[in-house]
């Protein structure tokens, strides 16, 4: 069976329209992929659904789609957003890959006392989640925001969204979906700063929560972190 191709585009997806992929997409529809004219790709842009489309002019670097028939209504996905400290570079990009992958609403990098990279290039991150959509056969992207200092992050949370910080060594319970918009917190390697911890302590949306007795490394929390929080009120 040839594997199903499903690429993100910008463009509104409807009937009979046209779309013109990136010179990396049809780079990758030809020269990876050797598809061929006539062939079928599957489109979403994160407000149309998810549309079938056939490959109708393919070059080098160029190509052309037209849009045939919706497979997917656009449908709601989980509402949680992912806050973690930056990380070594193979491993920020583990997160983003792996969060997406899980669903996450929104991306927020954050700089804390004991982050390990101070800069980010946030295309390449965005490449990376738009790949991971692809393959994972979300609907949407999630969003990709610029990284702010952890006091900055927590001034601007929205009070309505809890907020599920993963602490280390601590007796609390682990995150549960809380059946509304919610968001969890993943520190850098080596932990929180004291004065960090009594921060975070301080804001009455945050809610600490242990992701079991073994110190885990920042990468390993964010995933086990976003699953525990997307099991349903009373799931095993």
């Amino acid at each position: 069976m040839v594997p199903s191709i499903r690429l993100h585009v910008p463009d509104d997806l409807r009937e009979a329209a046209e779309i013109t992929p990136t010179p990396a997409q049809a780079h990758y529809l030809g020269t990876v992929m050797r598809r061929a004219v006539g062939d079928a790709v599957r489109l979403f842009n994160g407000r149309d659904g998810e549309w079938r489309a056939s490959v109708t002019q393919l070059r080098r670097d160029r190509a052309t789609l037209v849009v045939r028939d919706r497979l997917r209504a656009q449908a709601d996905e989980p509402d949680i957003w992912l806050a973690f400290a930056l990380l070594k570079r193979d491993a920020t990009d583990l997160v983003v890959q792996k969060a997406t992958e899980l669903g996450v609403s929104a991306l927020r990098p954050v700089l804390t006392a004991r982050t390990v990279a101070a800069r980010v290039n946030l295309h390449r991150l965005g490449a990376i989640a738009v790949e991971a959509a692809e393959q994972s056969e979300r609907l949407t992207v999630p969003e990709l925001a610029e990284p702010v200092t952890l006091a900055a992050l927590l001034a601007g949370w929205p009070p309505a969204r809890p907020l599920f910080a993963a602490v280390e060594r601590s007796s609390a319970p682990p995150p549960r979906a809380p059946g509304r918009p919610a968001g969890l917190l993943v520190g850098p390697e080596g932990g929180y700063a004291p004065d960090e911890l009594e921060l975070i302590r301080r804001h009455p949306f945050v809610i600490l929560a242990s992701l079991g007795p073994r110190v885990l490394r920042a990468e390993t929390a964010a995933i086990a972190g976003l699953a525990l929080l997307q099991v349903p009120p009373g799931g095993e």
